[in-house]
């Protein structure tokens, strides 16, 4: 098989994973091995692939490929989340281009619209994970809307209600005006915006006497029910039992007294909105206040906001703020910075609204899953400082508000077969609802067309909480083979953003469902960012392409450009140089293999001294960086494991050991040499192969002929093996060694075809192991030890070790002298200057300490050149 000059990623890339997929290597049934599984953080629906589904894919796929490797029955499970609230926004989107409005259709109709949508584009993301080189089981693959999936879903939700742990509340919930949905807290994204402060004046009834209040929302004063006062605020205790009227609608509202207002804060009284407001409520409940409340669902006023009926709640602010002008009801504007709730999904800003919801609580679901991370550490979060946020949620948790007024979802199994709020039954099935309901109402006539389901949605994360057990069937089938083999899975890789919407609810629900954690490592990703720091976004214009990126420079260059920055848990400043370096990396990689396999072998040739040497100490190196290798991926430091690989092999491997052991020009290698080169570049591939699996696949299958059993993707991980520490370090001494002889040559213009002897003093009794190496990279003729120093040569230093280097022909001893004794003039000349500075007292007393430090670090450096040039020049003489 002929090699190509150049590596042709894109040919490369769809070839082998072709061939990776006929082969069924990702695929993974229960057998004698140990199971490693991991399931994928289903991307959403209507997802295509971005910088953090590369970098956390990237991760997930090395794990996974690594696991192969070292002999387990690895299972990566895939899938996609349905996504509610912005796989609606983009059908009702669709549908509007269309003509067509949402509230013209029925249910049935639109999420048949919804269907077509998702079998269009549902699939695009996991099309492009494939580009990268992701190893899932496809076969596997999972929709959280799937029939099997969707069946788990609402048996969790029948089996939590008949344990209490659901129940319908009226209560106050986030409204997505533009999604017209409610959202749980976790979706709810806290911004500081510039606002105004409205400073607004409430007439007391039958008085000239005025209170003044602050509020950000002037145009909420249409649902005044209370103005509230401090009962120990001595300023306003005249007002106990009178009223105070609301400018604009002239209502008559009472004034009243609690001790949840601050006194200290702003005129120490409250405007009390209960329709519009959490504490409000709270307060309005305590004090049996009217709930006003003034807003559509789609946050335009109603008919309760008089002349701005019908107008968005933003504009009735900027409208409002005239008229309180007009009727002389507004003492004055400030500007505010406040946080202001958005969605977390359409950007929209938030509006509290009382309504009746589903509620999971949390309370007691929580318990065990705050246990399991920071008792018995049955789940470790990698970095581990997460453990504090974890712990500071679940601490606090409140109940999940798990309702969604969506039509695209898990539509709530509650049937209601009278008038009442209580006329309702929770079952799995119409069939079983209608049999509960007859029971219950006492009226045995009823039919399933007496029975009206509940119009609302589940959460998304309701699916996808139960999601390590539901893709493998285990609520619905827990005594099943693949459920009883594969879980608990092994490894989540996950961003931190939703430590709470997922990663603690798939514990919560691990526990409560099987007593177990549902993994057991989670590896938290950084953001990636671009070099300004900033989020990566669409709206930034900041993101590149993913399938742009690896189009340029490959897939195995982009996962090494994301991986060598990607530290756990920290944000990547990404920049294509990363790519860049990535990409040359894969060039090096080719091209050395391009270079052994370009070498004559010769059957009868000896192998040389130098040879022997070199192949020892490789094998040694590559034990070493083996070790670090495990000790990073035990500890969840991918990055660093990556870059342990990429020194071995681009400088040990690439730059030393090919140089030590390559043939002189035009001449054959010797077969033991070669043989053992092949044996160590085919670890080297091992290593590489869950960081650039489709380069090292490449090599792999060019370096022999191989059957569909012997695919890289399928081999083993390198084993372990003793190594003799001495001899990296030795090596390492005679680097040194190596890098004086070539700075000699290059300064003194010395060709390095032209041989030369080496003579040394060995103060350090350095090891002479390496001589044959030193001989051949310096290309010495001789290394000769000797114990006095050696006249009329160059000279050079390594720790105590003294290395001569005669003086031949090509080099003029006369200019070198007086080149050498110019430059210690000059230098003596500098340290006197600094000396002098240091002898000064007052220069010494006055000056910063670091700038003292730099003088002595200048003086220290100085004397030793001085001491280098000194004993160069009494070789030379």
């Amino acid at each position: 098989m002929s090699i190509p000059a150049q590596f042709d990623a894109k040919q490369v890339e769809q070839k082998w994973y072709q061939y990776w997929i006929e082969n069924k290597y990702f695929h993974s049934t229960p057998d004698h091995r140990e199971p490693y599984t991991i399931v994928i953080p289903p991307p959403n629906v209507t997802g295509v692939l971005h910088m953090g589904h590369m970098l956390n894919n990237t991760i997930q796929d090395v794990l996974i490929r690594r696991a192969r490797l070292k002999g387990l029955n690895a299972c990566w499970v895939p899938g996609t989340d349905h996504a509610s609230i912005a796989t609606e926004a983009k059908v009702v989107a669709k549908l509007k281009e269309q003509g067509i409005n949402k509230n013209d259709l029925t249910r049935e109709e639109f999420l048949a619209h919804a269907w077509e949508w998702k079998e269009e584009y549902g699939g695009v993301i996991l099309d492009q994970l494939k580009k990268l080189g992701c190893s899932c089981d496809w076969d596997r693959t999972k929709f959280t809307m799937d029939p099997e999936m969707s069946e788990q879903v609402i048996k969790v939700f029948v089996d939590l209600y008949n344990k209490g742990l659901i129940y319908r509340g009226y209560r106050m919930v986030n409204w997505d005006p533009e999604a017209l949905t409610t959202l749980s807290d976790e979706e709810v994204i806290y911004e500081e915006r510039q606002g105004k402060l409205y400073h607004l004046k409430y007439q007391i009834e039958g008085s000239e006497e005025f209170l003044v209040i602050a509020t950000t929302r002037p145009e909420t004063i249409l649902g005044d029910s209370a103005i509230c006062i401090n009962p120990n605020d001595e300023r306003y205790a005249h007002l106990k039992g009178k009223k105070a009227i609301v400018p604009i609608c002239n209502r008559v509202i009472p004034i009243i007294f609690d001790e949840y207002v601050d006194m200290e804060f702003g005129t120490g009284c409250l405007k009390v909105t209960p329709a519009h407001d959490v504490n409000d409520k709270d307060l309005g409940e305590r004090h049996n206040l009217e709930i006003i409340d003034i807003f559509n669902a789609n946050a335009t006023l109603n008919e309760l906001g008089l002349h701005y009926a019908g107008k968005d709640r933003f504009v009735v602010r900027k409208e409002i703020e005239t008229e309180l002008q007009e009727i002389g009801a507004l003492e004055k504007v400030e500007n505010y910075v406040n946080n202001v709730g958005t969605s977390e999904r359409t950007k929209a800003v938030i509006e509290p609204r009382l309504s009746d919801q589903w509620f999971l609580k949390m309370e007691e679901l929580a318990k065990p899953a705050l246990e399991a991370v920071l008792e018995t550490e049955e789940v470790k979060l990698y970095p581990s400082r997460y453990n504090n946020t974890y712990r500071s949620w679940l601490e606090n948790i409140r109940d999940w508000n798990i309702s969604r007024q969506l039509w695209w979802g898990h539509q709530i199994p509650a049937f209601y077969y009278g008038p009442g709020k209580e006329d309702f039954v929770v079952a799995e099935t119409k069939e079983a609802a209608v049999e509960l309901a007859k029971v219950k109402s006492g009226n045995a006539a009823l039919t399933i067309a007496d029975l009206t389901q509940d119009e609302d949605a589940l959460d998304t994360w309701f699916s996808s909480w139960i999601w390590p057990m539901s893709v493998f069937n285990g609520i619905s089938q827990p005594d099943n083979k693949d459920y009883n083999y594969y879980y608990p899975t092994n490894d989540l890789v996950t961003g931190p953003d939703i430590i709470f919407f997922w990663v603690a609810r798939m514990i919560m629900a691990g526990y409560e469902y099987t007593g177990k954690q549902p993994f057991t490592n989670v590896y938290f990703t950084g953001i990636v960012r671009d070099k300004q720091r900033r989020k990566m976004s669409k709206s930034l214009g900041n993101s590149p392409d993913a399938l742009g990126l690896i189009d340029k420079f490959g897939a195995d260059g982009v996962r090494v450009g994301l991986l060598l920055s990607a530290s756990a848990g920290n944000d990547i400043m990404f920049d294509e140089e990363l790519c860049a370096q990535g990409k040359a990396f894969t060039n090096k990689v080719w091209n050395a293999f391009r270079l052994i396999k370009g070498w004559e072998v010769s059957e009868t040739l000896e192998q040389p001294e130098s040879a022997k040497v070199s192949l020892q100490w490789y094998e040694a190196k590559l034990q070493k960086t083996l070790v670090e290798i495990e000790d990073h991926f035990d500890k969840y430091r991918i990055s660093d494991a990556l870059m342990a690989i990429y020194k071995l092999v681009w400088y040990d491997f690439c730059s030393w050991f090919l140089e030590m052991i390559k043939p002189g020009y035009q001449q054959p290698i010797d077969k033991a040499t070669f043989d053992k080169t092949i044996e160590l570049l085919e670890a080297n591939l091992k290593l590489l192969h869950p960081f650039m699996p489709f380069l090292s696949e490449e090599i792999w299958q060019h370096i022999n002929e191989r059957t569909a059993a012997n695919a890289l993707t399928v081999s083993s991980w390198p084993e372990l093996k003793s190594f003799d520490e001495d001899l990296i370090k030795d090596f390492d001494f005679a680097t040194e060694v190596i890098a004086g002889i070539r700075t000699i040559r290059k300064d003194k213009n010395i060709s390095f075809k032209e041989a030369i002897d080496l003579k040394v003093i060995n103060n350090e009794k350095s090891s002479v192991y390496f001589d044959s190496i030193i001989s051949k990279l310096g290309n010495v003729v001789v290394i000769e030890y000797v114990t006095d120093q050696v006249s009329g040569a160059l000279s050079y230093r390594v720790k105590s070790n003294e290395y001569f280097i005669p003086v031949t022909g090509s080099v003029n001893l006369e200019e070198e002298i007086a080149k050498l004794e110019d430059e210690l003039n000059y230098l003596k000349g500098f340290l006197k200057s600094v000396q002098g500075k240091l002898s000064n007292e007052k220069f010494v007393n006055g000056a910063p300490a670091q700038v003292i430090e730099n003088e002595r670090k200048k003086e220290a450096d100085a004397l030793a050149k001085i001491a280098t040039i000194e004993h160069s020049l009494a070789g030379l003489k």
